[in-house]
Order: structure tokens, then sequence, then C-alpha cells
């Protein structure tokens, strides 16, 4: 029939969209995602603390069951066959392509083909919580798209028993990955049965209660979610129905670099939502599951059982949901969407090229710092939720990743994390997120200047300021021995 675009049905054009979307990270060789250079350096201290006695001195890690553990398990033997910053790359290399091909498979099962809208969803494998460097959840989320396909075609097939005995497993697997990306399945899963069960005779109420059954599969993970989060000293959560940052979050869609760009990209993905759902081109099959992923979203607060940005996480896989729910056969909407996604691809792909020189710059400071040296690290902050940063947060990782060095830049949360710092005398200067420094006001971080006064000398031998700020004085036992004009590493003492 003409205009479907039956060319999205095509194995070799899955394969090339989703080879495309690992265009943006193949030159940089640290992914520039916020989080995940302090990720890199939690990989070496957990790969490597038993051979360095650097490590050994600054942290402990022991393994716990978390529901939080995809890319820390992966890069076990990725780090033994290519190294902590290479094995990243290439698991970070890996996300998109498979959210792309795992959204395109799920929307051949909802629809029994690929239609063209479902081109509008491919840019969210760069949507905002990856770009924060969410990296356990992006790889959970990518997961549960082929998931979801397979949970969808095994029950039209009516091979239902097959699919529980199948996803008892795959659904401990997914939630040892992240427990968001599981929660997220879940969700859809329902969904996508209550609407089979339906259609297929039974009546609502029936067919929920049966669709609530068949996601048993699903559940075993419940268990170690509800015991270990709340046995957790930190597990709490707060900021419930913040609206305005719910808005926020919904504009951020896409954030990358440049807002006007980034917040109209969002804007055209609501629109295409908009229009198709009054029209009523949306097929309930996965329009369900985006309405609960919808109602997850404004239900769960910012801040959920310990972890930030909880609702924002949710956004691209609920969004990717609607619009692959979507029925459309058009061509130019196949061109519209195809644009869109090429548009996108390559700003983040200029956007990453940028930021990799960014890095390259700032990170000619190790060359002069000692290998197991301990860095007190300062990343000057803009005040306020600025739309686009240098994404140095926790840049100082790296000191960890290649010279076996302390850094106080590491996540410690109780019950949350397997590493902890345990260097003496570090004080409030021992983890995150005492290395970001905000201008006086902003009520967050650190102070530049109080940190210079009353850190403490026994415990740090080196201090590096990133972005260090016009007309800073350095106390007089703080010896610059680099800078690059910009951020300055100090030697402390003689």
């Amino acid at each position: 029939m003409p205009g479907r675009g039956d060319f999205l049905d095509r194995r070799w054009t899955v394969a090339l969209l989703a080879m495309a979307a690992a265009i943006p990270l193949v030159w940089p060789p640290i992914p520039p995602l916020v989080d995940l250079l302090g990720h890199m350096g939690r990989f070496r201290v957990q790969t490597a603390i038993d051979d360095v006695p650097s490590l050994a001195a600054a942290y402990s890690f022991h393994w716990t069951l978390l529901g939080n553990l995809g890319v820390d398990l992966l890069i076990v033997p990725m780090a033994k066959l290519f190294g902590v910053e290479l094995g990243t790359k290439l698991i970070v290399l890996a996300i998109p392509p498979l959210m792309v091909a795992g959204m395109l498979w799920v929307a051949r099962e909802g629809h029994g083909r690929v239609p063209p809208t479902a081109l509008f969803a491919l840019p969210l494998a760069y949507g905002y919580p990856f770009q924060f460097g969410f990296i356990n959840f992006a790889l959970s989320a990518a997961l549960a798209f082929p998931l979801l396909a397979l949970w969808m075609r095994l029950g039209r097939q009516g091979r239902t028993r097959l699919r529980a005995a199948m996803f008892v497993p795959l659904s401990c697997l997914l939630w040892l990955t992240h427990m968001v990306g599981w929660g997220l399945l879940g969700l859809a899963a329902f969904g996508t049965e209550l609407v089979r069960r339906h259609r297929g005779g039974e009546p609502i109420l029936g067919a929920a209660f049966r669709a609530a059954l068949a996601c048993l599969a699903l559940a075993l993970p419940a268990l170690p979610t509800v015991l270990l989060r709340s046995d957790a000293p930190q597990a709490i959560s707060f900021d419930w129905f913040h609206w305005e940052a719910k808005w926020f979050w919904i504009e951020s869609l896409l954030r990358d670099r440049w807002r006007t760009f980034d917040v109209f990209s969002a804007h055209l993905i609501l629109l295409v939502i908009a229009i198709a759902a009054i029209r009523r081109k949306m097929d309930a099959l996965l329009a369900v599951p985006a309405l609960l992923c919808l109602g997850a979203f404004i239900v769960m607060p910012r801040v959920a059982m310990g972890s930030a940005y909880a609702d924002m996480r949710l956004l691209p896989f609920t969004c990717a949901l609607a619009l692959l729910a979507i029925r459309s056969e058009a061509r130019w909407i196949a061109a519209a969407g195809l644009t869109f996604f090429v548009v996108r691809l390559a700003a983040t792909t200029t956007s990453f090229l940028a930021y990799d020189r960014s890095y390259g710059d700032e990170l000619r400071a190790l060359d002069h710092l000692p290998r197991g040296a301990s860095v007190l690290s300062m990343v000057i902050r803009p005040c306020g939720n600025v739309w686009s940063t240098a994404r140095l947060d926790h840049l100082p990782a790296m000191a960890i990743v290649r010279r076996d060095a302390f850094s106080n830049d590491q996540w410690v949360m109780e019950g949350a994390q397997a590493l902890k710092v345990i260097k003496p005398g570090v004080g409030r200067y021992g983890s995150d997120p005492s290395q970001l420094v905000y201008p006086k006001g902003c009520n967050e971080g650190s102070d530049l200047n109080r940190a210079m006064r009353e850190f403490n000398r026994a415990a740090f031998d080196h201090v590096w300021i990133i972005d260090q700020p016009a007309g800073f004085v350095a106390p007089p036992d703080l010896h610059p021995i680099w800078t690059n004009g910009n951020s300055v590493l100090y030697r402390v003492g003689g």
C-alpha cells in the first residue's frame, strides 16, 4: 500500500537507525555525561582496590545487593579486557542503539509494523536522564524496551506460561540493573496485558485482575526493593507535586546545550502526541502504558527513596511509549521524523565534541599529579539551575581513574552505594557534593575561601580548582604547579 513507510520494517533499516544512534559517542574517549565521570571513579576503585594501596587506604568497597548495579557489574569483565575508560565507553556507546532498536521493536509489536511517527521517539535515546549520566538507569530503560516487546509478542502468541518462566529471571536482572527500569517495565507490561485481554472480550475489571496476575512474573524484585530501601537511613522521599519543577522536566526532555533548540524539540514531541491524541490516532495497546507511566511521573516526588530526580527519569520512556502508540502511514511524516532524528543527532554530536575539547584541556592537569596523590577538588559552578554547564562536576574523578588518587567527589550514601570513604582527616571534604563551589547566596555546596582556610593539610597534598574565579588569592602554602589559564593545580606545603 503506498505511503505506508514499509522501509521501516526492514531489518537493515532498523540496524542503520540503531547504529546511527551511536554516532555522538564515537569520537569522545570519555562520554561527556555529567555524573558518568564520578561513576568511572567508582569503577576504578571497585576493579583495582585489591591491587592499588593508595585506593585501599582511601576507600572501601564491598559488593551488596542493590537495584542499581547494571554498569557496575558489566565493567568488571570490561575493565579486565579494555581498562576502565574504554570499557565504560563501550558500554555507554551501546545504550542508545539498544534503546532505538528496542523502541522500533515495541512499535512493530504494537501495530504489526513500524509507523513513521516512531521516528520522532528515537532522539529520546539521548534524553536528559542519559545526558545527566544516570547510566545504570539509562541502561535499564534501554533494556526495558526489548523486554516489553518480548512480553507483548509472547502474549500475542498465547505463550503465557513460557513468558512467565522467562520473565521471572529477566525481571530480576532488570531490577539489578536499576529498579526504576524494572518499575517502568512493570507498568508498561500491565498496560499492554490489560488492553490485550480487554480486546479479547474480557470485561475491564476481569482483564485488569488477570493482567495483574500475569504480571506476578515480574514481581519478585519487589521484595528486595522494600526490604533494602526501608532499612537505608537515607531512603526518604520528598518534594511531592512540585508542578513548576515537573513542567521544567518536561521542557528538559531533550536538554543538552542550546535551550531554545532543546525546548523547541521537546515541544515538538508534545505537539505530535497532542495532535495524535486529539485526532484519536493512538492505539490503546501502547497508549494505556504511556498513561500509566505518566501517572507515575505525576505522583512520583523529585526525591524517591533517597534517589534524586526520580520523576524526571520517567519522562523519556513515557513520551517514547506515547509516540510509539500513534497510528500513521503518511510518507511525509516519515520524512519529518527522520529529519528530526538526524538534526538532533547532529546537534548532540556537535555538543559532545565541544565537551570533549573542554575535558581534554582540563585533564592535562593530571600529567602533573603524582600517582596515589590526595586531591581536594573544587569545581566552580554557577548558581541556580543553568540550562547548559561545562559538565565538570565529576571531572576530578578522573584523578582516581588515571592516577589512583583520592578525590572528594564520590557519592557516599548508606544503603545505596557499595563504596565508602575511609581516608582519615578529610572531614567535611570527603565526598560529593563537597567538590562543588557555588557563589555566595546559593546556600549549597562548598565555599571556596572557607574550604581553603579549613581543609586538613595533613589529609590532602594537592588542591585542584577547576574554573578558578578571577581575583581568587590562594593561601601562601598552596603552590601552583599547572594552569591552563582557567583552572589551577596546586601542591600543598613545601
